[in-house]
């Protein structure tokens, strides 16, 4: 029962998003050989201003044992700016 979240910065239409759950969907299934019928795919928007305390913090920094794919940025390093 595969169930995927995406969460990304607002701006991309119903019709790009509709278009990048497919494709998850496609590729999960794919991959994991799981039935159509039991896989989902949600997008959440979230503001670049709640992204820190919303997303990086909750989902990539306080669990990198769960990534697989690790992002190529950090908001913590001020050496990036």
């Amino acid at each position: 029962m595969p169930h995927v979240i995406v969460k990304m910065y607002p701006g991309r239409s119903e019709e790009q998003k509709k278009a990048l759950a497919t494709a998850i969907a496609k590729d999960v299934i794919s991959t994991t050989g799981c039935s159509k019928t039991v896989v989902s795919v949600a997008i959440e928007d979230v503001a670049s201003e709640d992204w820190l305390e919303s997303v990086y913090k909750p989902d990539i920094m306080d669990h990198p044992e769960r990534l697989y794919i690790k992002p190529g940025y950090n908001p913590f390093d001020t050496s990036e700016s």
